[in-house]
């Protein structure tokens, strides 16, 4: 097959077509070019002349993403219990818990130090007891990255939403239990806690990956625009939320998928969510639900003021970019998962971005088990943009539409 500067012919591929554009040639693409992250084709033939082009270096495995496995190099040794904070219905279930993994699993146990002075917990009986064996931290002054084998979290989905922005490296294991309002992300009932946290520290768990973002912020006076510095960057489970603030103008934000400028956004803002994110706020604004397991991001619009530019659904290699338009008469504000606001102004730019899958173990289980499983998180140090999903073997399960506790 030869390579020319003139070639425009249509390829068959999965009953679709896809026209190569003039100037691009399919041997030698441009490295930069989006990536694609759908998994391998089982047809690899087309016609009676089309094949799909071998090459070794853009081989990439998709496995059932419902059937990992959970398996530890050595034995856990210390965990970090986060509990709902100001909650009396959390007291009791928090004291029997780190009493357990203390005396039972021998295990080092920590805690945020503003749970210490809890008027609820110091009003307990048996809390004096095991107030001596937590050790404590802060957050924004104590990194855990390497300090933490396993994660366990009591309260609803910002109980998890929280742990998750600990972390904005590698995330160890969270076992999320559900004592809150929502409990999407956290279902794990807590009745039980010994069986089920004994299970897992053994290995007896499913995985099912789920991704976070990374968002950068680059101001118009960097110097680079790969700038990485880590107070401009930020890893989120849900969304980033770009608003028009205060102002009661409206915000025009410029909207660029792999350097290329798609729209201007006039509403009240734009929401760019993972596939979880997508049944949070994204899905109150009119977008559609994604299956955690697909590899994609949700870009919706705030009521935005024109009907032509609804959800799209973009491919979770692409290169996105959000700035504030020239036009625009006020500035706009950035959260993340909604904490840590910032101002974008003028000139800054937001780069959202998602890492490819690696491989991934197998077992066969259905889409709606995946979605409605009681799940707890892992972020794989080797995949430092996502989190994986642990489901317990248990029955009960939500359905694809549904957002409420047990």
């Amino acid at each position: 097959m030869l390579c020319s500067n003139k070639i425009s012919a249509p390829l068959a591929l999965a009953q679709g077509f896809i026209s190569v554009p003039p100037g691009i040639c399919p041997l030698h693409s441009d490295p930069g070019r989006t990536r694609s992250l759908n998994a391998p084709s089982p047809i690899c033939q087309f016609g009676p002349c089309g094949r799909i082009m071998k090459n070794s270096a853009m081989v990439m495995t998709i496995q059932d993403p419902a059937s990992q496995r959970l398996t530890w190099n050595k034995p856990p040794l210390t965990v970090l219990v986060i509990k709902k904070v100001h909650d009396i219905s959390v007291i009791q279930p928090f004291i029997d818990l780190v009493k357990w993994l203390v005396y039972e699993k021998h295990m080092l146990v920590f805690v945020e130090a503003s749970v210490l002075d809890e008027n609820y917990l110091l009003l307990n009986p048996s809390y004096p007891s095991i107030k001596d064996k937590l050790c404590t931290f802060k957050e924004g002054r104590d990194d855990l990255t390497d300090k933490i084998d396993f994660i366990i979290c009591m309260g609803g989905d910002g109980t998890l939403l929280y742990a998750s922005s600990l972390f904005q490296q590698s995330v160890p294991p969270v076992m999320a239990f559900h004592l809150g309002s929502l409990g999407f992300l956290t279902p794990f009932e807590f009745d039980n806690f010994e069986e089920q946290v004994t299970n897992v520290l053994e290995g007896h768990a499913a995985l099912t990956l789920r991704s976070r973002l990374r968002c950068i912020i680059v101001r118009k006076n960097d110097i680079s625009e790969k700038n990485n510095d880590p107070h401009t960057s930020f890893l989120v489970l849900n969304e980033v939320v770009v608003d028009r603030g205060p102002s009661p103008y409206l915000s025009n934000i410029d909207l660029y998928l792999d350097g290329k400028h798609v729209t201007t956004v006039q509403g009240d803002g734009l929401i760019v969510s993972t596939p979880t994110g997508s049944t949070a706020y994204a899905v109150a604004a009119g977008a559609s639900m994604i299956h955690p397991s697909v590899p994609a991001i949700m870009i919706t619009p705030i009521c935005p003021h024109s009907l032509s530019f609804r959800p799209i659904v973009v491919p979770a290699g692409v290169e996105l970019k959000i700035m504030v338009s020239p036009e625009s008469r006020n500035l706009a504000w950035v959260s993340f998962d909604g904490r840590k606001r910032q101002e974008l102004r003028h000139g800054d730019s937001l780069r959202p971005c998602r890492m490819p899958p690696l491989e991934r173990a197998q077992k066969a289980e259905t889409a709606g088990r995946v979605l409605g499983s009681r799940a707890f998180f892992i972020h794989s140090p080797a995949r430092r943009h996502a989190l994986l999903v642990l489901a317990a073997q248990i029955p009960k399960c939500l359905t694809f539409h549904q957002r409420t506790p047990f």
